[in-house]
Parts: structure tokens; C-alpha cells; sequence
């Protein structure tokens, strides 16, 4: 039988699930790129959500990018969320959020980046994710590589799950 969802998790329900869909990615210094995302927002019935992403490429299948993290509700309206990508990066997020049973707003601030010796220097990440209609959308920004902080990346996904 699966846990129970704790109840600070409650405002975030909407979120729980797997999500699949497509984005694309830009900035400088590197080309365009489009790919095939799955997003899978779990809990195990403590006060805190589990997130895992990864993507592939939408031409030839190949894996992209993935990061685990966990997102933490403070309040009625605050949260943080924590990343770890495997090339080396670590974000920690600060945030607000107003969701109802259907839809939800996230909006995540970088309040610390931390990166290994041989990864890429990224100094802000900006997350802002939507959901409507069983369906998810976000903007990242990053300021990266000495560039000052734009979008990165633009993605919808659809619901494919109810967690």
C-alpha cells in the first residue's frame, strides 16, 4: 500500500505524477537544441516531494540530461527546492508558490550554486513552473559560463501519471 501523502505536501498535489512532453534550449556559445523530457514528482509520505528529470535527444534518442532533487513546502505560499545534476552541479532554490486542486505556480530563485572543480561555472538559476489543465509548463534561466542570467529552457509536458 503506498504512504500516505503528508499533509504539508498537500498544496502541491496537483504536481504528483509522471509528466512527459518536449522542450527546447538556447544559449550563448551553444546551438539550439530540442528534446523529449520525463518528469516523475513522487513522495514517500514524508513532508517533502521527490523530483526526477532526465531528456533525450529528439532526433536520435540519445540521453541529454538528468537531476534528481526534493522540494520542501515551508508555508502557505513558500518552499525550497534542492537539485543535483550528475555533471557536477547542485542547486538550492528559495521560492513561492499558489496552487489549488487543479493548477499550480511555481517560481524558484537559486540561492546558492554549488559546482564541482571540473564543472561548468554556473552562477543563478531561475525556475518558474506552471500547471493547467494536466498540463506542465516551465521557463529556466541561468546565468552561466560568465553570461549574465536568460532563458535556457522552454518545455510543456503532459500529465501521463497521477502519482
Amino acid at each position: 500500500m503506498p504512504p500516505t501523502l503528508h499533509e504539508a505536501c498537500q498544496p502541491l498535489s496537483v504536481i504528483i505524477g509522471e509528466w512527459h512532453g518536449s522542450g527546447a534550449g538556447q544559449y550563448p556559445g551553444i546551438a539550439e537544441f530540442e528534446y523529449q523530457e520525463q518528469i516523475i514528482v513522487s513522495h514517500v509520505g514524508k513532508p517533502f516531494l521527490t523530483y526526477s528529470q532526465k531528456t533525450k535527444n529528439s532526433s536520435d534518442g540519445q540521453p541529454l540530461h538528468s537531476e534528481q532533487g526534493f522540494l520542501r513546502i515551508i508555508d502557505d505560499k513558500n518552499l525550497e527546492m534542492v537539485v543535483a545534476q550528475p555533471t557536477g552541479i547542485v542547486e538550492v532554490h528559495s521560492g513561492f508558490y499558489a496552487s489549488n486542486p487543479n493548477s499550480c505556480v511555481m517560481d524558484l530563485h537559486s540561492t546558492h550554486v554549488a559546482v564541482t572543480a571540473t564543472a561548468k561555472p554556473v552562477e543563478q538559476v531561475h525556475r518558474l513552473l506552471r500547471i493547467a489543465d494536466d498540463t506542465m509548463t516551465y521557463d529556466l534561466s541561468i546565468a552561466a559560463v560568465g553570461k549574465p542570467i536568460q532563458q535556457h529552457l522552454k518545455a510543456s509536458l503532459e500529465r501521463a501519471s497521477f502519482g
